[in-house]
C-alpha cells in the first residue's frame, strides 16, 4: 500500500518506521513545522538549526509535502498526485476537514495515545496519570469530522507504573510511541492479508479532556500525597506544577514526601522553610518537601529567596 504520514515528534517518526517495516511504501510525509512556521523562517531554520523531524525524514530520503495546512489546496493537490491508499496521522493540532479525510483510497487513520473512547482530547499522556489509571494504550481509528470519534481498527494496551517513582508524562509518551511503531506494522500487515472490520466507539463509555489549563497545574494540598505526586509526574517534563501562596504563584522544581511526625495536621500548612524549599502538610497527613521553588514571572529566579525569607511564614496555608 501507498502511505502518507502526517505528524509530529516521536509519534510521527515511529509511525514512519513502523509503516516502512511493514513493507509498505511511504510516498510522502508532512511535518508540523510546515504549519507552525512561515516558509521563509522554516527555510533558514532547516539550514542552520534543523529540527528532529526534518533531520529524520531527510535521513530516510522521504518525499516531503510542502503546504501550510492539511486542509489547504496545496496539500490536497499533492495528495492527489501521490495517490495514497492511507493517510496516517500521529500527533497533529489541526482538525481535518471531510474532503481531506476522504482523499485516500482506503481511509485516513489516526493513532491516538489512549484506549478510546476514553480520554479523547489533546493530553491523554498527562490525564491518565493525573487520574491514577493503571493502564492506557494506543488506538488506531478511522478519522471522521469530529475529534477522536471514528471507528476503531486496533488497540494496544500498556501498564502505567504507579507510585512515587512511577511513569511521568514523558516516559508514558515514549512507551506509547514505541507501541505505535509495532502496532502500525501489525495493522498494515493485517490489512494487506485480511479484512479488518472497524468497530464503532461506544458513546456511553466516552470521555473527553480539553487542553491543560491553569487550574490543572495548581497543587491542591487537600489531596493525598499520592494524588499530588501523580499531578507532578503527569506534567513532567513539559510543564511545572505550581503552588499558590496568598496572591502569588511559585513553580515547583521537585517534590518528596515523608511521614508527619509533628502534631500539626492542617492540610496546606507550611511547617518549615529555607532558601528555595518549603515543607507543607498534605490531605492525608504526609509532609511534602518542595524543592527548587521559583516565583512566577520574568524575574522569579532572582527574587524567590527574598520572597521565601520575608513573605512566607511558618503556619501559612497554601491555597
Amino acid at each position: 500500500m501507498r502511505i502518507v504520514v502526517v505528524g509530529y515528534d516521536k509519534m510521527f517518526s515511529n509511525l514512519i518506521l513502523g509503516a516502512l517495516e511493514s513493507k509498505n511504501k511511504v510516498v510522502g510525509v508532512f511535518r508540523h513545522e510546515r504549519v507552525k512556521l512561515h516558509p521563509f523562517l522554516l527555510f533558514f531554520k532547516d539550514i542552520f538549526a534543523p529540527g528532529k523531524d526534518y533531520s529524520f525524514i531527510k535521513s530516510l530520503n522521504l518525499h516531503e509535502i510542502k503546504a501550510r495546512s492539511v486542509n489547504s489546496k496545496a496539500f490536497r493537490n499533492q495528495i492527489l498526485k501521490l495517490n495514497p491508499d492511507i493517510i496516517l496521522v500521529g500527533s497533529w493540532s489541526e482538525k481535518f476537514k471531510k474532503p481531506i479525510i476522504e482523499l485516500p483510497k482506503i481511509g485516513t487513520i489516526n493513532c491516538h495515545p489512549s484506549l478510546l473512547p476514553k480520554y479523547r482530547g489533546p493530553n491523554p499522556y498527562m490525564r491518565v496519570i493525573m487520574n491514577g489509571e493503571s493502564e492506557t494504550g494506543i488506538t488506531f481509528h478511522l478519522m471522521d469530522e469530529h475529534l477522536d470519534t471514528g471507528p476503531i481498527l486496533m488497540q494496544k494496551k500498556i501498564s502505567i507504573l504507579q507510585g512515587f517513582n512511577g511513569d511521568t508524562g514523558g516516559t508514558l509518551k515514549n512507551k506509547c510511541c514505541c507501541l505505535a511503531k509495532s502496532g502500525i506494522n501489525e495493522l498494515l500487515t493485517a490489512m494487506n492479508n485480511e479484512m479488518i472490520i472497524p468497530i464503532n466507539q461506544s458513546a456511553k463509555d466516552a470521555s473527553y479532556y480539553p487542553q491543560i489549563c491553569e487550574k490543572d497545574i495548581l497543587i491542591n494540598f487537600n489531596k493525598s500525597a499520592e494524588e499530588i505526586n501523580s499531578l507532578v509526574r503527569a506534567l513532567t517534563p513539559w510543564q511545572p506544577a505550581y503552588i499558590a501562596h496568598k496572591n502569588t504563584f511559585l513553580q515547583v522544581g521537585s517534590i518528596k514526601f515523608f511521614e508527619n511526625k509533628t502534631n500539626f495536621q492542617k492540610s496546606g500548612m507550611i511547617l518549615k522553610k529555607n532558601n528555595k524549599t518549603i515543607w507543607v502538610l498534605t490531605g492525608d497527613n504526609k509532609i511534602a518537601k518542595i524543592n527548587g521553588l521559583k516565583l512566577f514571572g520574568k524575574f522569579g529566579q532572582l527574587f524567590t529567596p527574598l520572597y521565601i525569607k520575608f513573605c512566607i511564614k511558618k503556619g501559612d496555608v497554601c491555597r
